[in-house]
């Protein structure tokens, strides 16, 4: 089939033959051709010439069925090459990928790391183990006050371990918060203001005990885990390093009772309020101290709160004074038989001439049986340095009744050691209660 529009008759009714196309019969009007019209006999006269008929000027010539066929295929393909076009300059425009299934999928997890499976040793796994035997405490007084702390289990039948200073003027109400949500009432078996520990009872068996390690063996750097509620936050673990051994923290104590004397254990783990009395626990997952205070640049009126210096009781004196509370209720302490001179800014601590009357060496105790002398000057107790009363003092504490230790001591510009046994404080008389707690009276103001 031709693509000529112009196509004399005779060819386009060949075409259509050829194609199976039934012909048409074609207006020699319709369709100018180039044929000549036929001649006219001369006998004949002539005809007058037909005039063309004027072609309306919305008619135009008339297209072929092939022509037509050509261009319906051509704006198929037209129009689908600009359907397309136009979609893919939609999509550059509006940067819409909807059409387009994105692979949403993330990196699978690791679960060969996954908290089932625990390094041994790790913070995470010795946390595991002790979280369930450290509990919270709320003690309240029937004038409506209520202090917190935190405290751990020390044996399986309900007896736990907490700070005196915890407890402390608590006549109403003792409330013991466990791990797994249960509270229980707990009943105190007995307390020290000179330890600044006391001991409560739960009506609860069944309970796993922490061990308490051999502080006698902790060395500075040892990484250590504190566990508490501070602020009322329970289970909250914090973890640091052992930062020095036997600094002297004197705690005071809130009901007049006296000073308690510390021979502590220094650490940077975070320690805030509420965490007295909870565990310091070493990678072994035992109790190497009980956490009691912390230093603090807060001002008078304002909260205090962790500054990198913790202190904790060393759990060897934990056990002394623990056994002693659970057996008897009450607790008592090692002394030498000496009162100090708190006015001495020399070397050492300077055994006081007199001290209201009483002599500076106890008649009869430990000290005047050793040969100690009013005026000597103590340097060193077990070869460890004392420049002052309160390092003396908790380094006596820190021992037991029945203990030999050794002080060096100058007497007359010479130094010598003097062997001591030390004895319980009920055991020595000296003269004045209100010094029976205290072998070293304290500067004023302290």
């Amino acid at each position: 089939m031709t693509d000529n529009p112009f196509a004399a008759p005779e060819d386009l009714s060949a075409q259509l033959s050829d194609a199976g196309v039934a012909e048409a019969p074609v207006s020699p009007v319709a369709v100018a051709t180039d044929a000549q019209p036929p001649a006219v006999p001369p006998a004949t006269p002539p005809l007058a010439q037909p005039q063309p008929q004027p072609q309306p000027q919305s008619q135009r010539p008339r297209v072929g069925a092939g022509a037509v066929a050509a261009i319906a295929g051509g704006a198929l393909i037209l129009g689908a090459v600009g359907g397309f076009g136009a979609a893919f300059v939609y999509d550059q425009v509006s940067g819409d990928t909807s059409t387009v299934p994105a692979n949403a999928a993330l990196p699978a997890a690791n679960t060969k790391d996954s908290s089932h499976q625990l390094a041994a040793g790790s913070v995470a796994a010795v946390s595991a183990a002790v979280l369930p035997s450290v509990v919270s405490i709320e003690a309240s007084s029937a004038e409506g006050r209520t202090s917190t702390g935190s405290g751990f289990v020390v044996r399986e039948d309900g007896y736990i371990v907490t700070n005196n200073h915890v407890i402390e003027g608590a006549d109403g109400s003792i409330k013991v918060l466990f791990s797994d949500g249960t509270v229980v009432p707990a009943t105190v078996v007995g307390h020290t203001g000179d330890y600044d520990l006391a001991v409560l009872k739960v009506d609860k068996t069944g309970l796993t005990p922490l061990t308490l390690a051999d502080s006698d063996q902790v060395v500075v750097g040892d990484p250590v885990i504190a566990i508490g509620s501070p602020l009322g936050l329970d289970s909250t673990v914090t973890t640091g390093i052992v930062s020095a051994l036997h600094r002297a923290v004197t705690t005071s104590s809130e009901s007049g009772g006296g000073d308690a004397f510390i021979d502590a254990i220094q650490t940077d783990a975070a320690i805030n309020p509420g965490n007295s009395g909870g565990p310091l626990i070493d990678a072994a997952g035992q109790v190497i101290g009980i956490n009691s205070a912390i230093a603090s640049t807060a001002t008078q009126g304002t909260q205090a709160g962790s500054v990198g210096l913790g202190f904790a009781i060393p759990s060897n004196q934990v056990r002394r004074t623990v056994e002693e509370l659970i057996s008897t209720g009450t607790a008592t302490y090692p002394v030498v038989g000496v009162l100090l001179d708190p006015t001495n800014q020399g070397e050492g601590v300077l055994v006081a001439t007199k001290v209201d009357g009483q002599p500076g060496v106890v008649p009869g105790g430990p000290a005047d049986k050793a040969g100690i002398k009013p005026g000597d000057v103590i340097t060193k107790i077990d070869g460890r340095t004392i420049t002052r009363a309160d390092d003396l003092v908790v380094a006596i504490r820190a021992k037991a009744a029945g203990d030999t230790v050794t002080l060096t001591v100058k007497r007359n510009g010479k130094a010598q050691d003097i062997d001591v046994t030390l004895v319980a404080n009920t055991a020595v008389d000296f003269g004045d209660e209100d010094q029976a707690p205290n072998p070293a009276p304290q500067p004023s103001g302290k």
